[in-house]
């Protein structure tokens, strides 16, 4: 109750839960786990989730490998495509820590401008291709002739080597169906091991045959032909999950700790001290989850849910819950506290520079994490 609101609540044990069953999926598809840390951000976290610093792991941002390659991981990929202007830093970070920071291409005018630019570093990068397996986003077509040109771009290139392909089926995202999540998962596989076979074909290195996204590791029906997943939601996982059907409520390992600020007795309503920045305005469950809004409210104590409880409305710093009679403001007084589960966790987590770690009840340790760029 001393905790100042908003913050960012970690539940260790749930995260364990997590971190096993991602582990034991991948161990069955016999492919290596590289996790998504863009997800927690935290070195803390980290080391729950990969066996050691040698383990291979996926961030987004430079920010976030300098982070971990400060804190001593050793093979980092970056994943997404990295122009010439962030090359410095890149470069930084391999000098200082002697980490492996793959990068990502998917198109010969980057990687022939990203050449020139390691050139004027003195500088070597390794680069994976980006291929395109349905979502539309980025990504050369799988096993076409703009692959071969981004390979044989970056067999000509001085300074940059070929690592491998990678490819991510974001597009999961849109179903709620596990048939049609395999399906997805399937084209993801055949896109990635399509496009190395083809690169191998015409000559070229192709080791890391990478693909990923959490919902597709969990429903693929194999891994052929692949040599690593990538998936990072799982960790905490949100209600975008849940609504989903991949994971359950009791499932998600981080929440909003809000306190009641105020009664609308107008509007029939309790106010948060938890808004727009505390949650984010994302609210990719609504599709399949019309109640989300803009998170469930849920119980300090028990993480449940009140029932039909959500936060309707949000402002800068407020957010609005609808209650069906007046009886919820004595339930909930003024300075009461509330759990709010976050509809997409990774944008979420990004408003906050800590981890309240909860146990028993009781605030027990903080985790710091990384933001920005």
């Amino acid at each position: 109750s001393e905790a100042e609101t908003p913050c960012l609540l970690l539940d260790p044990d749930q995260l364990q839960r997590n971190i096993g069953m991602m582990a034991a999926r991948c161990g069955k598809l016999g492919v290596t786990l590289r996790p998504h840390l863009k997800t927690p951000k935290s070195l803390q976290v980290a080391q729950l989730t990969v066996a050691g610093k040698a383990a291979p792991i996926t961030v987004s941002t430079l920010r976030e490998a300098d982070y971990f390659a400060q804190g001593g991981y050793t093979d980092i990929l970056c994943a997404a495509a990295t122009t010439p202007n962030k090359l410095a830093h890149a470069d930084k970070i391999q000098r200082e820590t002697g980490t492996r920071v793959l990068l990502v291409a998917d198109s010969a005018e980057l990687v022939s401008a990203a050449d020139t630019r390691a050139g004027a570093l003195g500088a070597k990068f390794e680069f994976l291709i980006e291929v395109d397996c349905g979502e539309h986003r980025s990504g050369v077509g799988p096993a076409s002739q703009e692959l071969l040109g981004v390979a044989r771009a970056l067999e000509d290139a001085s300074n940059l080597h070929p690592a491998g392909v990678m490819t991510h089926a974001g597009h999961s995202y849109g179903c709620d169906k596990a048939d049609e999540i395999a399906a997805i998962a399937e084209e993801e596989r055949a896109a990635a091991a399509g496009s190395a076979e083809a690169l191998r074909k015409a000559g070229h290195d192709c080791a890391i045959v990478s693909v990923g996204s959490t919902p597709t590791v969990l429903h693929a029906k194999h891994m052929e032909g692949v040599t690593e997943a990538r998936a990072g939601v799982y960790l905490f996982w949100d209600l975008s999950q849940v609504s989903r059907n991949i994971c359950a409520l009791e499932d998600i390992a981080v929440s909003v700790l809000a306190s009641v600020i105020g009664h609308n007795t107008a509007g029939k309503s309790l106010v948060l001290d938890a808004g727009a920045l505390a949650l984010s305005k994302d609210i990719s469950a609504n599709a399949y989850l019309p109640d989300a809004k803009y998170g469930y409210v849920c119980d300090v104590e028990t993480g449940k849910r009140f029932p039909g409880l959500s936060v309707h409305e949000v402002y800068q710093e407020h957010g609005l819950v609808p209650v069906p009679d007046e009886s919820w403001f004595a339930r909930l007084p003024i300075g009461s506290q509330v759990r709010v589960a976050p509809n997409h966790t990774c944008m979420t987590c990004a408003a906050y520079d800590v981890y309240n770690v909860v146990r028993g009840g009781e605030i027990v340790e903080r985790w710091p994490r990384v933001n920005g760029w």
